[in-house]
């Protein structure tokens, strides 16, 4: 019995076994044939290739004409032109200049030397730029250059342009770009090294270093006081034509420090007064030197203010003026800023200029030879401006200028007074000047090192 329950039991878990594996095998089964019919259910049918449509298309196509392109071709060759540019060297004539900028155009030379206008570009200066465009034999088409004046300040440019078989010359007025400029420098030696050679590159213009060196002539001298170490900021304006550096204008600020001491410097024109400008501290007082002691340059005193024998009528009496004795021709410079009041003849005084100052003074330049160009009544001049050349009209005896100070009218010693250069700012100008002065004083805080000792920047 025991032998028949053993048997039984062994067959019924052989059963259970059975079952059990034959239930897994059927479920991996139906699952297996869910995921077929799933993916017969996405899966594309794709066509018998043998049953798609074929369409032929037939197109003529239209071959390029090779002699067209040819003829093109050696069209654009004919009419091929080119652009030169060279600088005006030393010893050029027109003939070498042309000859650089690939112009072999008889008739173009001989039109520049003719025509009025065209014959500016025989008066260009070493270093100046010339374009010219030429086609492939050498004739001109085009040739631009600008001219400047005596100070070197670009006054027109000119085109040359050729018009069939003649040429035509216009000029219009340059029209710069103005730029503002700033540098730092530290002398080692002198100032002309200081400003040859920089980190940053920049050579500064010899029209700004002659302009630093009046700016503060009255406190340095140039000569013998600049020590190793010293330094100075600058900020000038700079004018620009087609990207190229043209001239360097007016210093705008300047800041020296020598021997410790920090000397400042700020230009101030207010728009709204249409006054001219000048140099202030930066507290708003003006830098500007009294009237010159001298309208001449170079000359020497051959009568004062005094009383005196008249060389012409042999009678005493009292000499309003100063004489200076000088050439025929030599330069008369206005005493300080003004405005002609008057420019002719008048009696004695023969060729006469009178300048209107600020409060009540007048100056007067008689005995001239000639007035300089420009000069009528009611033109604004600068102090150290040309206004005329000495000579001997009216009652002279010789060259000599006559020079008059006036006040209210009357004749005064100028050596006897005390004379401000211009009238002090208004409240309103000064409210303008502090925005000019405090834009300058951010422009030297970024040009100063950062390790500068800010106890040495002592203003005057």
């Amino acid at each position: 019995m025991n032998h028949t329950n053993k048997f039984t039991g062994s067959r019924l878990y052989n059963l259970l076994g059975s079952t059990r594996k034959a239930r897994i095998m059927s479920a991996s089964a139906l699952f297996l044939a869910v995921c077929a019919f799933g993916a017969a259910g996405v899966a594309p049918l794709a066509p018998d290739a043998a049953d798609l449509p074929v369409t032929s298309v037939a197109q003529n196509l239209e071959l390029p004409n090779i002699s067209e392109q040819i003829n093109a071709l050696q069209q654009q060759e004919s009419t091929e032109q080119y652009v030169h540019e060279e600088r005006i060297r030393a010893g050029d004539t027109l003939a070498t200049l042309m000859n650089r900028l690939g112009v072999e155009d008889d008739a173009a030379e001989t039109f520049i030397k003719k025509d009025k206008v065209a014959k500016g570009v025989m008066q260009l200066k070493t270093g100046k730029r010339v374009q010219a465009q030429t086609d492939e034999n050498g004739n001109l088409v085009w040739l631009r250059a600008t001219v400047v004046d005596g100070k070197d300040i670009p006054v027109k440019n000119i085109s040359i342009t050729r018009k069939g078989d003649s040429f035509e010359a216009t000029e219009v007025a340059a029209k710069l770009e103005r730029r503002v400029e700033m540098h730092a420098r530290t002398i080692n030696s002198t100032l002309f090294a200081a400003t040859d050679a920089s980190n940053d590159g920049a050579k500064l213009p010899d029209t700004v270093v002659k302009q630093i060196v009046e700016m503060f002539s009255t406190n340095i001298d140039f000569r013998s006081d600049l020590k190793r170490g010293d330094h100075f900021n600058v900020v000038y304006e700079t004018f620009w034509q087609d990207g190229e550096f043209v001239r360097a204008g007016r210093i705008l600020a300047g800041e020296f420090t020598n021997r410790g001491v920090t000397y400042q410097s700020v230009w101030f024109e207010d728009p709204q007064t249409g006054q001219g400008g000048g140099y202030y501290s930066f507290d708003g007082k003006s830098l500007k030197k009294a009237f010159l002691k001298s309208p001449l340059e170079f000359s020497r005193i051959s009568s004062g203010f005094s009383m005196r024998v008249h060389p012409i009528s042999g009678n005493w009496k009292a000499h309003k003026g100063i004489d200076f004795a000088a050439a025929t021709g030599t330069p008369i410079r206005a005493s300080g800023d003004g405005v002609v009041d008057f420019a002719g003849t008048q009696g004695g005084y023969g060729n006469l200029v009178v300048l209107k100052h600020w409060n009540n003074y007048t100056t007067a330049y008689a005995h001239m030879s000639r007035f300089a160009p420009g000069v009528k009544k009611g033109s604004k001049v600068s102090q150290g401006d040309v206004i005329g050349y000495v000579g001997s009209t009216g009652w002279s005896t010789g060259a000599h200028l006559h020079y008059e100070f006036r006040v209210g009218g009357e004749a005064k010693d100028p050596a006897k007074l005390n004379v401000q250069a211009q009238a002090p700012l208004t409240a309103a100008e000064l409210t303008r000047f502090k925005q000019v002065s405090g834009d300058m004083l951010h422009r030297f805080a970024l040009l100063r090192p950062t390790n500068a000792n800010s106890g040495n920047l002592a203003a005057k």
